[in-house]
């Protein structure tokens, strides 16, 4: 079955449009995977409102998102929109806007799900899972670390157990914390003390010093990946997989938090569109694998990176829900 998947989160907005084996082995086959900057949410961590800028931005994506669905005849929809979406105070004109741009595709389609964190952390879950092959008794931890929110999800084969979402990201402790470029050692410093604190707080509702495998999704953590790997180019089959040691990814987050912005801007993998955040989202990336380094006495010693996530998720959820209606009007 050929389905749409819509992430639209803090710092960009994504698409998916793949060939999804509910019935057979439940495998996401893509057919379009695109990403757009769009910077949704810059400035409500202080406004509480999105832009009229940022609006226009993402509303220009879904424009070229909707004429890909229609061209690639996709049977199926599902637009998720997660962090920033959930409290501005002018939702509602976020929300029609995308409703005008796609319901002349799908008539049934009422407007973007501006989800909760606990399902956006299943659904991160659900997608890296679907192509992660590990031991399905293995405690495996996913962290989607996005731009204003990461969300921790553990679980065994692809059954997520324990989920919460966290409102930090590498945009919103950008503009929180990590103005100077490059970032000057208080600013360093705030940014660890404060993402350890919400660590404190992930570990009084998930067991983390259970984990023996993580798993890091998204945007961020694959930059990390990419510059580790020394890449010429971004290169997502050589990123999606790679297994890491901790001394290696710890070495990536500091050479990045510690360049200069056109230092960052020219490195041949990075996305002209998280060149001003990858600091802050790599500093974060790097205290939490130290964080779990600790917790579980030495256990997680290396990092996994997935290129598939959230989208995956969305598109096999897309799936499932066609598949079922499909067999009750059998």
């Amino acid at each position: 079955m050929r389905v749409a998947a819509i992430d639209c989160g803090t710092n960009s907005i994504r698409l998916l449009i793949a060939d999804v084996d509910i019935p057979g082995t439940g495998t996401v086959a893509d057919v379009v995977r695109r990403m757009t900057v769009v910077r949704l949410g810059e400035g409500v961590d202080e406004t509480g409102e999105f832009s009229a800028e940022a609006l226009s931005r993402c509303f220009a994506a879904v424009d070229d998102y909707a004429e890909l669905i229609r061209r690639h005849q996709a049977e199926g929809l599902r637009f998720v929109a997660t962090s920033a979406s959930r409290d501005v105070s002018n939702r509602e004109e976020f929300v029609q806007g995308v409703r005008d741009r796609l319901n002349p595709l799908f008539t049934e389609f009422t407007g973007p799900e501006v989800i909760r964190g606990s399902e956006e952390a299943g659904l991160s879950f659900a997608g890296a899972a679907s192509v992660i092959d590990w031991d399905p008794q293995q405690k495996v931890l996913v962290v989607d670390l996005g731009g204003g929110s990461t969300e921790f999800v553990l679980g065994s084969g692809s059954s997520a157990q324990h989920a919460i979402s966290t409102d930090m990201g590498c945009v919103r402790f950008t503009e929180r914390h990590m103005r100077s470029d490059p970032p000057q050692e208080t600013e360093r410093s705030m940014t660890e003390f404060e993402t350890l604190s919400i660590l404190e707080d992930v570990a009084e509702v998930i067991p983390l010093h259970q984990t023996q495998t993580v798993i890091g999704v998204a945007g961020t953590v694959t930059t990390v990946t990419a510059h580790a790997l020394k890449l010429e180019d971004y290169d997502a089959e050589a990123i999606h997989g790679a297994e890491l040691d901790l001394d290696t990814v710890q070495q990536s987050v500091e050479d990045l938090v510690s360049a200069r912005r056109e230092q960052r801007a020219v490195m041949p993998f990075m996305h002209p569109g998280r060149v001003d955040v990858i600091g802050a989202g790599a500093l974060i990336w790097g205290t939490i694998l130290d964080y779990l380094n600790k917790v579980t006495e030495g256990r997680v010693s290396t990092a996994v990176s997935s290129e598939h996530d959230i989208l995956d998720g969305i598109a096999i959820s897309v799936a499932s829900a066609q598949t079922s209606a499909a067999r009750e009007q059998m």
